[in-house]
């Protein structure tokens, strides 16, 4: 039986791979051959043998040289690429906090402006005041009411109004006078209502009592800026007060309808108070 023309086609083709297996065999075993040559001829000072390593260690240098001239160009450009981006990246923040500066700086101009005006107001209104150093002798307490009750009274020189300070922080006013005790009506009283003056914007409104530990902002329109730890002082509206006595600072404002302030003084560890009445100079 003949082969058949597919049998002629396989085996031809085995016997190429056969001769090509033959030649890597025969190519190998002759680099390998020279390389033992090269080795061992080395030991000796032979001139070609000396040219022949030099032009290989050329050729070997030049050629990681040429394969790698596109990887370092690859990575230089990825790191100028990363640089850029950071450069872009620190540019942003600079910008940002040039802002933030300037809106620093804005601000400290606003206060210092505030700060003169707030001095030509004083300046303008000259006040004398008569202080009278008094000790709370009864604090009474109810669920709404707040009041005290201090040592000193008419025969000590107390009047009705007199502002009543803690420190320099201001706490209440005399509502009663008797001959040697006057009771005080404390700012967090719900019957307590003072004109206040909240800054750095010198927003006009009422500060009134709640019965509880703070007070609440009324009678301010919506579109009024205020933030919170704005500062909370009285404005002086109706010759109630002096204008410009500390009283606290805005805390958990929800919206212009629900305002909180935070006194400066903690009511319930009264001790002393300064009773002192303000008067206005004649010029």
């Amino acid at each position: 039986m003949q082969p058949s023309s597919r049998d002629d086609f396989i085996i031809a083709i085995r016997s190429a791979f056969l001769k090509k297996e033959n030649k890597q065999k025969y190519s190998l075993s002759a680099l390998i051959l020279l390389t033992l040559a090269i080795l061992i001829l080395g030991k000796y000072d032979f001139k070609i043998i000396n040219y022949s390593k030099i032009s290989l260690k050329e050729i070997a240098y030049r050629s990681t040289f040429v394969f790698s001239t596109p990887e370092n160009l690859i990575k230089k450009s990825f790191i100028a690429t990363k640089n850029h981006f950071l450069v872009y990246e620190e540019n942003k923040i600079l910008k940002e906090k040039v802002k933030d500066l300037e809106t620093i700086n804005y601000n400290s101009e606003f206060i210092l402006a505030e700060n003169e005006r707030l001095k030509d107001t004083l300046n303008e209104l000259n006040f004398s005041s008569n202080e009278i150093l008094a000790k709370v002798i009864v604090d009474k307490q109810s669920p709404f009411l707040k009041s005290i009750i201090v040592n000193k009274g008419s025969k000590h020189g107390a009047e009705l109004g007199m502002a009543v300070l803690d420190k320099e922080y201001l706490v209440g006013k005399i509502v009663e006078l008797n001959f040697t005790t006057s009771r005080v009506l404390l700012l967090s009283d719900l019957n307590s209502k003072i004109p206040v003056d909240i800054l750095p914007n010198s927003i006009q409104s009422i500060l009134s009592g709640t019965g509880k530990e703070n007070g609440k902002i009324q009678y301010v329109k919506e579109e009024a800026l205020i933030e919170n730890e704005n500062k909370v002082f009285t404005s002086g509206a109706g010759g109630i007060f002096k204008p410009g006595i500390p009283i606290g600072e805005i805390d958990k404002k929800q919206s212009n309808l629900d305002i909180n302030v935070s006194f400066f003084s903690d009511f319930s560890q009264l001790r002393f108070v300064k009773l002192r009445s303000f008067s206005p100079e004649e010029n």
